[in-house]
C-alpha cells in the first residue's frame, strides 16, 4: 500500500506560480504611444528644413524654390540630408525647429549615396544621436520625422519592411544596404531622419515609389555616417576608375564552359578613354570583363561596388575574354574626378 502523508501546517503546500499578466489593448497603445513620443521628443528638436533656390528659366527672376529636411548630428553645426534636396543650389538656408533661420554653406555632397552635408553658424544646437542600422530588424518600430510640403516636424510611424534593398541613385549607381519601411514619406521629408524607438536615427529618408502606398526607403545611418566622415574630410567621396564604357552582356555558353565560368553575364567594352587605366592595360573594346580583384562580374553594378576609394593607384587583377580566349592581365584604376 503506498502511505499517503498529510499536509501539515508545518510544511505548507507551495503556491502555484503567478500566471504572467496580459496586458490590455489599451495598455499596449498607451505603451507604442509612449515609445513614439519619446523617440519624437529626443530627436525633432534637431530636425531642421533645408530651404534653396535654383536657376529657373520659367520663373519672372530667374530663381525657384525648394525645399527639404535634415538633421543637426554634431554639436557645431554639420547637418544631414539628401544630395537631391541640395543639387544645384544657388543659395542654402536652415530653419531650426525654435524658429531661427540662418544661411548654410554646402560642405560636400555624394550623389551615388544621396548623401550631402551643410553646416550653419548657430550655437546651442540640439544634436540627434546616431545609432546602428545594421541592428534593426524586420518588424521593428521606427518614426519619420520631417517637413513635408512645408508641415514643420510632421511625425509619421511604421515598421521596418524589409532591410538590405539596393535603390538606384539619380546618376544610376545603386545606393546598397537600404531601408525599406511603411512609415508615412512624402515631398519634403528627403534628408529627415528615421529614428528608432529608443530615439536613434538609424536612416536618412530618401525616397518613396509613387503610386503604391507604404514603400519607402532611408539610407541606412551605418552607409551615411561612412559618407559623411569622407565629405567633411574632403569635400566628396574619393572612388575608383577604369575608364572604360560597358554595358551588361550574356556570356556564350560554350565559351564560358571551356573557361570554367559559373556566372552567366559580364560587361563588355563598349569605348576605352585614351590614356586612362584600362588603355593602359590594354583593354580593347569588345573585351568582356569577368572578374576584378578576384570577384566576379556581372554586370555594372559590380564594377560600381568594387571600385572604391581603396583601390586607387593599386595593381589589380582583371580577367577578360577576348572572343573564345581568356586575358588575365593588370589594371591600376585612378582616382574618379
Amino acid at each position: 500500500m503506498t502511505d499517503v502523508l498529510p499536509v501539515s501546517s508545518d510544511f505548507p503546500a507551495s503556491e502555484p506560480s503567478p500566471q504572467p499578466q496580459r496586458l490590455s489593448d489599451l495598455e499596449l497603445l498607451d505603451a507604442y504611444s509612449r515609445a513614439v513620443i519619446g523617440a519624437t521628443e529626443r530627436v525633432s528638436s534637431a530636425v531642421v528644413s533645408v530651404e534653396m533656390t535654383r536657376a529657373s528659366r520659367r520663373s519672372p527672376d530667374g530663381e525657384r524654390a525648394g525645399s527639404g529636411s535634415g538633421f543637426v548630428f554634431t554639436p557645431d553645426g554639420f547637418i544631414l540630408t539628401n544630395s537631391h534636396v541640395v543639387d544645384g543650389a544657388k543659395g542654402l538656408k536652415v530653419r531650426l525647429s525654435d524658429g531661427r533661420t540662418g544661411p548654410a554653406t554646402l560642405v560636400g555632397a555624394d550623389p551615388d549615396t544621396d548623401v550631402a552635408v551643410v553646416r550653419n553658424t548657430f550655437t546651442d544646437l540640439a544634436v540627434a544621436p546616431l545609432g546602428d542600422s545594421r541592428a534593426l530588424r524586420p518588424g521593428q518600430l521606427v518614426i519619420a520625422i520631417g517637413n513635408p510640403l512645408g508641415f514643420q516636424s510632421s511625425v509619421t510611424a511604421g515598421v521596418v519592411s524589409a532591410l538590405g534593398r539596393t535603390l538606384r541613385s539619380v546618376n544610376g549607381r545603386l545606393i546598397e544596404d537600404v531601408i525599406q519601411t511603411d512609415a508615412a514619406l512624402n515631398p519634403g521629408n528627403s534628408g529627415g531622419p528615421l529614428v528608432n524607438s529608443r530615439g536613434e536615427v538609424v536612416g536618412v529618408n530618401t525616397a518613396v515609389i509613387l503610386p503604391a502606398q507604404g514603400l519607402c526607403f532611408a539610407v541606412g545611418i551605418s552607409t551615411v555616417a561612412a559618407v559623411a566622415a569622407e565629405l567633411m574630410r574632403h569635400g566628396k567621396v574619393r572612388r575608383s576608375r577604369l575608364g572604360i564604357a560597358g554595358q551588361n552582356v550574356p556570356l556564350r555558353r560554350a565559351v564560358a564552359r571551356l573557361h570554367g565560368l559559373t556566372q552567366q553575364t559580364g560587361v563588355v567594352v563598349m569605348s576605352v578613354e585614351d590614356g586612362g587605366p584600362a588603355d593602359r592595360a590594354d583593354v580593347l573594346p569588345g573585351d568582356v570583363i569577368v572578374s576584378l580583384n578576384g570577384q566576379p562580374i556581372t554586370g555594372i553594378d559590380d564594377l560600381h561596388r568594387f571600385l572604391i576609394s581603396s583601390s586607387i593607384g593599386l595593381q589589380l587583377p582583371l580577367v577578360l575574354l577576348r572572343g573564345q580566349e581568356r586575358l588575365a592581365i593588370t589594371v591600376q584604376p585612378s582616382e574618379r574626378s
